[in-house]
């Protein structure tokens, strides 16, 4: 892991805030926010096998809130944020709403906020914010996947109020999971079929096939292939895949590492040029499990979800998909591939 260095601060409550890289103090008398009361329950849903949690205080969580009272820029006199600084580079904190009860053993939920820049987004962020960032997602991932009660490390990012953001400010989350999700589950099941069957990695094959028919691929460069799967359920579906088998992000060299970053900006950005307007998504990383299982069918892949299905019109989630389970693709993946690879190329 590289040595980005890390400064540790612990508020009242006992919640504790990671600053990375660069920082200003906390302004005098920086006191946070209150963090509310409420009941988190994790119950079984036998119908599907699968666990569904209740975090009844996050009905309470700040919602679109002024630009001059953001919650997740810097601190100033007169006004505390959840970020005891005044200015800073990166800083990841335990969720004042989490979806899991933090310290009692039902894993974590941490937010990341890439930058103190209120008005940015992944999109604008430097070469060295996105090493930077890539870095922290491996630090949090070995040092929550370290924890007992951690058994899968979920990195993800919702942007847009389409997808349900109540804060602008550009950040992404962490859930440390106490147990498999069901997404990830099916994922590593397939793969350890796969592997049974033919004896190889089903993520390496899908690349490998994607290369040689090259109709769907975005780009493949530095150990690094994005494409838009044949199977995709969004429309503009990608997955960035690193071309060598990897199960998490610390097998990645710091040049891969260094390199995902650079490539995730490249889908966000064509993305936002494809309809000139940002483009509202879901970016998730799927990796090996931390519940000490070796896992060697896991491999290492980010998912993107975005929301537009042509320009002003969003691809809704309806009986067919929510009920049923099964996704109706607005259009074949290849022509949505060369739409979006024709805007990357122009970049």
């Amino acid at each position: 892991m590289p040595k980005l260095t890390r400064h540790e601060v612990r508020h009242p409550d006992g919640r504790a805030v990671h600053l990375f890289g660069e920082h200003s103090p906390a302004p005098s008398g920086y006191r946070p926010p209150d963090s509310p009361t409420g009941s988190y329950e994790r119950r079984w849903n036998p119908l599907r096998a699968e666990w569904v949690l209740v975090a009844a205080s996050r009905q309470g969580r700040t919602f679109l809130p002024q630009r001059s009272d953001c919650p997740l820029c810097p601190s100033r006199v007169g006004s505390s944020t959840e970020i005891p600084a005044t200015g800073f580079n990166l800083a990841v904190f335990e969720n004042r709403f989490p979806a899991m009860k933090a310290g009692a053993g039902e894993g974590a939920c941490e937010v990341v906020v890439y930058t103190d820049q209120h008005e940015a987004s992944l999109n604008t962020l430097s070469p060295a914010q996105l090493s930077d960032l890539t870095d922290v997602w491996t630090n949090r991932y070995e040092q929550l996947g370290s924890r007992p009660d951690v058994k899968y490390v979920y990195i993800f990012e919702n942007r847009g109020e389409a997808v349900g953001v109540t804060l602008h400010h550009p950040h992404g989350q962490i859930y440390g999971y106490p147990f498999i999700p069901p997404v990830a589950a099916t994922e590593l099941r397939a793969g350890r079929a796969h592997s049974k069957r033919k004896g190889t990695c089903l993520q390496c094959d899908l690349v490998e096939r994607e290369r040689k028919e090259n109709r769907r691929v975005l780009f493949d460069q530095s150990g690094l292939v994005a494409y838009v799967p044949s199977f995709a359920r969004w429309p503009y579906e990608v997955h960035v895949v690193p071309a060598k088998h990897v199960g998490a992000l610390p097998e990645l060299s710091a040049v891969t590492r260094k390199a995902l970053g650079i490539a995730l900006q490249r889908v966000t950005r064509a993305y936002d040029r494809l309809f000139n307007v940002p483009m509202p998504y879901m970016m998730v990383i799927h990796q090996r499990p931390t519940d000490g299982q070796r896992h060697p069918e896991a491999h290492l892949h980010v998912e993107f979800y975005p929301l537009l299905r042509m320009a002003g019109r969003l691809k809704y989630l309806a009986g067919g998909e929510t009920g049923a389970g099964t996704f109706v693709a607005d259009g074949f993946p290849e022509e949505k591939a060369a739409e979006l690879r024709k805007v990357i190329m122009s970049e």
